[in-house]
């Protein structure tokens, strides 16, 4: 199941507020693309009745049917990368069962309308 940590929920219910985004919910989107990178997306949205609706930390998430099986164990956090650089990441568990020590970050981006600053990031292998 896709979770949100509640660092993460926290910078997303704040950049709701400051965009005036409280009354939608957060989109969460992920995508295999051709060279086998997982791409990931996410973006205030007005849910459909085909979404998976979450309410994880507070935040209202909807996830559309194509993405959720990719999303199914991936948490979403909000972290320092490096001093003062502060992202969201996408942290999917299925790259860390016994391969900890090899797991890496890459840049992803985050569909228009996305939650923070800084954009967000992925941490893993990508596939």
């Amino acid at each position: 199941m896709f979770t949100l940590t509640s660092t993460a929920a926290q910078q997303i219910q704040q950049a709701a507020a400051n965009s005036g985004a409280q009354e939608m919910a957060l989109r969460i989107a992920a995508k295999i693309d051709p060279d086998g990178s997982r791409q990931y997306g996410m973006g205030f949205d007005d849910p459909t009745e085909e979404d998976m609706k979450l309410d994880l930390n507070g935040v209202a998430v909807v996830i559309a049917g194509a993405s959720q099986v990719l999303l199914a164990d991936t948490v979403l956090d909000y972290v320092e990368l490096s001093p003062g650089e502060f992202n969201f990441i996408f942290i999917d568990a299925r790259d860390f069962q016994g391969e900890a020590d090899q797991a890496s970050a890459s840049g992803s981006g985050c569909g228009s309308g996305g939650c923070a600053t800084g954009g967000c990031a992925s941490k893993g292998r990508t596939h």
